[in-house]
């Protein structure tokens, strides 16, 4: 008998041969409409296989995300039979999954069309009705290389020559008769079971193997869901996502731009700027409260502080170096002392504040030293992977480094918590799920530094209330951290702030303090920012508010429009008296009927407007309208100032109720 263990715990035993579908018919025919595989000591087992042993068992059902990613899985290899039929002498290459979808890579001299679509779409939708048989086919190695040689399928003979070492037996995966793909599995029984909820979304150029030199393919993407409505759900976040999409926005608003001649780097216009500039007074004024000490550092730093840091190793493709090949003025001449000198590009801060703390001598009652700057750095993303905001090569982030014993770990982390809520829950982020990503397997330090650091962090997110995940295996080679995950209003997830605790930098670039016994000492060293980047951060917000930020992030927070030339004077001066108090104010006395201007300004996403006509010139009073509302609130000039300057005060700066 086979003996099986289930995730309850309970033990179950099974004639030998039986297969996870017949398992699951065992236990409901409802459960086994729903599963798509199985796993056996945590591999891949198709429904359909015999299992040749016992073991730790589950059931992975197409609603799970494990279950998502078979669906996906077996929906690339439907279209790439779709694409096949359809396009005879068309090669296929690889089919992974991604995030929400998956795609096919195609070779083929003719272009592809998204008018190709429909007609694949409607072929892959053939295939499920044709609920063709999946089955698993074992092959020699050498025979699975003739065998894709001779129907001339060249890039998976490629595949399996470079990748499975002599003598390996291979598995493929055969779609009714005689279609089949190089494959490791699971796939389901049958493409009956698979079901219409995709759709293929996109075309995108690639290269085999990711060479520029190799042949140039065809990149399908698709997505596909476990149901009608998840895709329904998905597609609906995808076209809110495109209506959201901050590149878009800020164009139309006039916060920002890009353009070839300064790749991965913004132009912030007026408007957008000023969206940067109160936030950044807003976290300054919290880093102030909180103890912290502000530094400026260089743009550039002499090679020899990377190195030293570990940098240079990991990241010297994404740095920006200068000189690159350390050039002469003339011939045997070096521009520098040494021909090895390199210059480069911060591509983040840490070394240079070490720098700033060494430069004075340090004793256990200086600390903890709380050092922020927003520094501009650079990393030389490549082009493909730059997105608006999102990634840029030039950022600048509200970055920090605390410099603390190891017994006040544990109180660094809480004030950064209780600061890194107070700055979210402010701006209207409040979807926020913690991570704690513990010791990876390469790792920095002793066990018994681990266990201390990773319990600190522990009891400080136990200590100010909030659930949390262990990651396990996900910290840094240096220490463990902490992840913080908003999701946004359409259900999107992002990482944004970051703390880090460091032992090893500190040594690496020989920080020390004096301690209470005289003696020298590591400070432990906390990488921690807030916001992460400002060109991300704002990014973030434009897309969650879908440009309607609230009125005190705004770049414009009223207008004053008139509704007749008569009431212009009065217009002036209460544009004067908003601005007097602070608020920041445009002022709209053009010829238009007033309509006209409510809706331009409402497209451009003002907070309020303040109509004025001859009645209210007359009588001193303003009608405030309201983004996104008809109705008009009519009060007196004071009453309004009132109002709009305590709406456009930062949150931090309004006063607390009694």
């Amino acid at each position: 008998m086979i003996n099986l263990e289930f995730p309850d715990g309970a033990v179950r035993h099974y004639e030998p041969q039986v297969t996870p579908l017949a398992i699951a018919e065992g236990i409901s025919k409802s459960l086994a409409k729903k599963v798509v595989a199985a796993k056996v000591d945590g591999q891949w087992w198709d429904l359909s296989r015999p299992l040749a042993h016992g073991g730790k068992f589950e059931l992975v059902t197409r609603d799970s995300a494990d279950g998502l990613e078979v669906l996906r899985h077996d929906t690339a290899h439907v279209l790439a039979q779709a694409v096949q039929e359809l396009f005879p002498g068309t090669q296929v290459t690889i089919g992974p999954t991604v995030e929400d979808g998956f795609y096919y890579d195609f070779y083929r001299e003719e272009k592809f069309s998204t008018d190709d679509f429909e007609a694949i779409e409607k072929r892959m939708r053939e295939i499920v009705d044709a609920d063709l048989p999946i089955v698993r086919e074992e092959m020699d190695r050498d025979a699975a290389i003739a065998h894709f040689n001779a129907i001339g399928e060249t890039f998976k003979a490629n595949i399996i020559d470079d990748i499975i070492p002599p003598g390996e037996v291979i598995t493929v995966y055969r779609q009714g008769d005689s279609w089949k793909d190089l494959c490791r599995g699971p796939h389901l029984p049958s493409t009956g079971r698979l079901g219409k909820a995709f759709k293929l979304m996109k075309l995108a150029g690639a290269y085999w193997r990711g060479d520029p030199k190799n042949p140039q393919l065809q990149r399908i993407y698709g997505t596909a869901w476990s149901d009608d409505k998840q895709l329904a759900d998905h597609l609906m976040r995808l076209e809110e996502a495109e209506k959201r999409d901050h590149r878009k926005i800020g164009k139309a608003l006039d916060l920002f731009h890009f353009q070839e001649e300064a790749q991965g780097s913004v132009f912030w216009h007026p408007k957008g700027y000023m969206i940067w500039r109160t936030l950044e007074a807003f976290i300054r004024r919290q880093l102030d409260a909180d103890g912290y000490v502000e530094v400026k550092t260089p743009q550039l730093l002499a090679s020899k502080f990377w190195e030293q840091s570990g940098h240079w190793e990991k990241f010297r493709e994404n740095m920006f170096v200068v000189p690159d090949e350390a050039p002469s003025v003339e011939e045997g001449a070096p521009i520098f002392s040494g021909e090895a000198d390199l210059l480069a590009l911060k591509p983040m801060n840490c070394p240079a504040h070490i720098q700033i703390f060494k430069s004075d001598q340090r004793s256990y009652r200086d600390l903890p030293i709380r050092m922020a700057e927003f520094g501009c750095c650079h990393r030389n993303e490549a082009n493909g992977a730059l997105h608006g905001l999102m990634r840029v090569r030039q950022m600048t982030q509200d970055d920090a480094h605390i410099f603390c014993r190891e017994d006040q770990i544990g109180d660094e982390t809480k004030r950064f918590l209780n600061l890194f809520n107070r700055a979210y829950t402010a701006c209207g982020l409040t979807n926020i799920h913690y991570r704690l990503a513990t010791r990876p397997e390469k790792r920095a330090g002793t066990d018994e530094t681990w266990d201390k650091a990773e319990k600190a962090l522990a009891d400080a997110l136990t200590s100010v209330g909030v659930d949390f995940v262990i990651a396990e295996g996900d910290g840094a080679f240096y220490g463990p951290k902490l992840e913080f995950h908003l999701t946004d209003a359409i259900g999107r997830t992002w990482q944004c702030g970051t703390f880090q605790l460091d032992y090893v930098l500190p040594e690496r670039l020989d920080a020390v303090y004096t301690g209470e016994d005289g003696l020298k000492h590591r400070p432990v060293m906390l990488h921690r920012a807030v916001f992460g980047t400002f060109e991300r951060f704002i990014g973030i917000m434009i897309e969650n508010y879908s440009g309607a930020l609230p009125t005190w992030l705004a770049p414009v927070q009223a207008v004053v429009a008139t509704i007749t030339s008569e009431a212009d004077d009065y217009g002036h001066e209460v544009a004067a008296r908003f601005k007097q108090a602070g608020i920041r104010v445009e002022s709209d006395l053009r010829n238009e009927k007033i309509n006209y201007k409510v809706r331009e300004h409402s497209l451009a996403k003002v907070p309020v407007m303040a109509v004025v006509g001859r009645r209210e010139a007359e009588e001193g009073k303003v009608a405030l309208r309201r983004f996104g509302s008809q109705a008009q609130e009519i009060m007196t000039l004071d009453e309004a100032v009132a109002i709009l300057t305590a709406e456009s005060l930062a949150p931090d700066l309004k006063e607390t109720p009694a």
